[in-house]
């Protein structure tokens, strides 16, 4: 037979409320207490942040099926709301729920996340809602903590990470394709480049050949011009010298300068090694003597 007077002491992450007459008699977290058995009743509302993880499948706004995976994580603010929601009574010697209300706790924050989970994708077409997971995850997050259904049990939701967004395999291998299509083109792209590239550097390459080797005639033009004009200036100088040198000679008497010459070899004799005097050389300058 049961005890009629019976202690329990409750566990420091748990809320226990104390029941007698339908009225809450005592409540607190980690609450120790006699009570009278036949008339009590006790809860115990977990107080420690829970992990709950989820697997949707949703659509987005251009009718896409996509499969949604992640983890909201919340507690419990205000657990006498959640005890007059939900039955969260147990049995002081097993500390077992009489009831399977907390395990619908769960589901029914899935239903609540799910709906706002649903209009956030419904403004998004599939390759945006595939990009965008964090801000997804951070809006979803905003709209379930200002969500009134939750605030009625309660519960408030910390957390929300979106692990992943998947398109059906179907799609997935469209997209890959598509995706690798445009990857290929840009390396066509990039090669079309590059060879422009190189057909214009060679271009200028070219062009500066080009115009090193016609500078290059036009300095050796200028330099056969400079030196053309040197060397006629230089022929005259030369003749104008020659004419000034020859001036005097040209007022001498013609026997003078054939003595001259006469004088000049016989001076030079060493350096001659043989002398012709003809007759005719004679009788010339015999007759300009004349």
């Amino acid at each position: 037979m049961p005890p009629l007077i019976a202690f329990y002491h409750g566990q420091p992450n748990d809320y226990v409320l104390e029941y007698r007459g339908g009225r809450v008699r005592r409540a607190g977290p980690g609450l120790a207490l006699w009570y009278w058995a036949p008339t009590t009743t006790l809860a115990a509302v977990p107080l420690t942040t829970n992990d709950l993880p989820f697997i949707l499948n949703e659509a987005t706004g251009n009718f896409q099926a996509v499969t949604v995976q992640g983890q909201l994580t919340y507690r419990i603010a205000d657990p006498r709301t959640l005890a007059a929601s939900l039955n969260f009574t147990i049995d002081p010697r097993t500390r077992a729920y009489r009831s399977t209300d907390p395990e619908k706790l769960d589901q029914r924050i899935v239903n609540v996340l799910q709906t706002h989970l649903r209009a956030e994708l419904s403004q998004l077409a599939l390759d945006e809602a595939l990009r965008r997971a964090a801000e997804i995850g951070a809006a979803v997050l905003r709209r379930v903590q200002a969500d009134p259904a939750l605030a009625a049990m309660g519960v408030a939701g910390l957390n929300l990470f979106l692990t992943a967004i998947k398109p059906t395999p179907e799609m997935s291998k469209a997209l890959e394709a598509e995706y690798r299509e445009g990857l290929q083109q840009r390396a066509d792209q990039a090669i079309y480049a590059r060879r422009a590239a190189a057909v214009e550097q060679e271009r200028r390459i070219k062009e500066n050949e080009l115009n090193t080797q016609l500078l290059l005639e036009q300095r050796r033009q200028e330099l056969v011009d400079l030196e053309g004009q040197n060397n006629n200036k230089q022929a005259e100088y030369n003749a104008r010298s020659n004419e000034l040198w020859l001036e005097p000679w040209r007022q001498t008497d013609p026997r003078v300068l054939l003595g001259l010459a006469f004088k000049l070899l016989g001076e030079n004799a060493g350096r001659i090694g043989n002398l012709t005097i003809t007759p005719d050389l004679l009788s010339s300058i015999l007759e300009a003597k004349n």
